[in-house]
């Protein structure tokens, strides 16, 4: 496939001092001792991964190996101050390349540690080296930048709140807090220093490494990821937070970072966190990451960000008010959003056409789980195969209103189809390979992918393999079909015909995080 996960890199960014050694090209020249290299003049590396719903992002010119950010908040005049220090490999010979970036005041860029030039178009900072970079060789870009998080751009990550920040990159806004290429096939290493002002905390994604108080009283807060990280899950934060940890399944370190004039009315919500990791890791293996936790954001104001929950990795991002509720009102989605912690973090999308494997995945064992307690969903319904057939029937609307699960827009990315939807994909295969195979699928999945990046395709390669059948034809067309397959084990199940008057997919809300089956 195109996009090149982190595991399958074209060198080590770190590696051998050939591959470090600026100025060599990859390709020698053939034939015999007389022959002559053949003349090819680098060019600018093209400014996209060729993603099918967001076209626009990332650039085929490097990978990333690593990010190391330097961050410094104001809490003065609101500003983020930084140093974003990534280290690349180059995929081809680049006279020029870009990095995404979008609302970002740029101060200066160096490469290898020489002045470049560089320009910003649209959603990209162009960057021109003194001197080319020759194909597969390792380079440092450092770019130093100012950012404000308040600022109004056509969309962001930034979650500002009172007393700082946080961030919500999914799933193409990781370019508005540092300079990336934001895509999540392209997984890298993450460091984050965060410098704040005293009496507030810097948290981010990873374990905290150190922590320095310096003359005038800030202190800094280092963390550093001990697994690669796509950029539309990395999180960095602000405020007056405390940081609660307890002991998750076999001694696993748990955090959560919880605003201090709130932490003893969250407690109940963050106590619930063991238990559900007992649950999924007797169903999904071992937790992938070396933490895990809650970070309810400190605001509750509906205009901050536009979901209840959100994954990214090692914490999720939570609206306070949300977790004050009842266990059966939370325990769900907050099961839905551990699942990401495999599904989508573990094992990131190749591209975003390949989101329903994060969604359906997370609504598949967070409704198993709600099930399972009692608990009624949003229906009343309280079995996984009253809400599947309550899903086949609408199968042949949300085809036509919201296209097939396995091809989404960027309108209709978080559309009902991919929570859902991708839930009765499973549904169909646990009914067509039994309880047994199906969960062999799901874990040869995640061991194959782990801390890499995944396609439909990989997904359907390795159904076929664990269950020692082609099921290419089968998934294909329930992935891909405009018409609702028959399902499995249920003849008698049918679809509602279409209608124009049916009301599009997206049922539960305006909010495009928020169509869960979970909440």
């Amino acid at each position: 496939m195109r996009y090149r996960s982190r595991l399958t890199a074209p060198a080590a960014l770190l590696g051998t001092a050939a591959a470090l050694t600026a100025g060599v090209p990859a390709h020698a020249a053939t034939g015999g001792p007389t022959a002559k290299r053949p003349v090819r003049t680098p060019s600018p590396g093209p400014e996209t991964l060729g993603d099918p719903v967001y076209p626009s992002l990332g650039n085929d010119g490097y990978r990333v190996g690593a990010y190391d950010l330097d961050l410094a908040w104001d809490a003065g005049n609101r500003i983020v101050t930084g140093t974003a220090t990534l280290l690349i490999t180059t995929t081809r010979e680049l006279n020029r390349f870009s990095l995404d970036a979008l609302g970002l005041d740029i101060r200066s860029v160096r490469v290898n540690n020489t002045p470049a030039t560089y320009a910003q178009s649209g959603e990209k900072l162009r960057i021109t080296p003194a001197t080319p970079l020759a194909a597969n060789v390792a380079a440092r870009v450092t770019v130093l930048y100012s950012a404000d998080p308040r600022r109004a751009l056509a969309h962001t990550a930034w979650v500002p709140t009172p007393d700082g920040f946080a961030v919500c990159p999914q799933p193409n806004s990781a370019h508005t807090v540092f300079p990336c290429n934001d895509h999540p096939a392209d997984k890298a290493d993450f460091t984050c220093r965060i410098t704040v002002p005293a009496g507030l905390r810097g948290v981010a994604s990873g374990n905290l490494v150190s922590t320095e108080t310096l003359a005038d009283g800030r202190k800094a807060y280092y963390y550093r990821s001990a697994s690669p990280i796509a950029t539309e899950v990395v999180q960095i934060t602000v405020g007056d937070y405390v940081v609660k940890e307890r002991p998750g399944p076999h001694g696993l370190p748990l955090r959560d970072v919880v605003p201090t004039a709130r932490a003893a009315a969250l407690e109940p919500a963050l106590a619930l966190t063991p238990r559900l990791m007992e649950w999924v890791e007797a169903r999904l293996g071992a937790f992938p990451f070396e933490t895990y936790g809650l970070l309810p954001c400190n605001s509750d104001d509906p205009a901050a960000f536009d979901f209840t929950g959100l994954e990214t990795q090692t914490l999720t991002l939570y609206k306070p008010n949300f977790l004050l509720q009842e266990e059966k009102k939370i325990g769900s989605h907050m099961m839905h959003e551990l699942v990401h912690s495999y599904f989508g973090d573990s094992v990131s999308p190749a591209t975003w056409a390949d989101l329903w494997l994060n969604e359906g995945h997370a609504d598949y064992y967070g409704l198993l789980y709600r099930y399972e307690r009692g608990w009624p969903d949003s229906l009343g319904l309280t079995t996984l195969e009253a809400r599947m057939k309550h899903t086949y029937a609408l199968g042949d609307q949300w085809r036509a209103q919201s296209g097939p699960v396995a091809s989404p827009t960027a309108a209709n990315l978080f559309d009902s189809q991919r929570y859902l939807g991708g839930v009765l994909v499973l549904y169909a295969l646990r009914q067509r390979v039994g309880q047994g195979v199906f969960d062999a699928i799901e874990r040869a999945f995640l061991a194959r992918h782990r801390n890499s990046a995944a396609s439909t395709k990989d997904f359907i390669a390795v159904a076929s393999q664990t269950a020692g059948e082609d099921l290419s034809g089968f998934l294909t067309e329930w992935l891909y079909g405009t018409k609702t397959p028959r399902m499995p084990g249920h003849p008698d199940w049918t679809v509602t015909p279409v209608s124009s008057s049916f009301a599009a997919p997206p049922s539960r809300s305006a909010k495009p995080h928020d169509n869960s089956a979970t909440l």
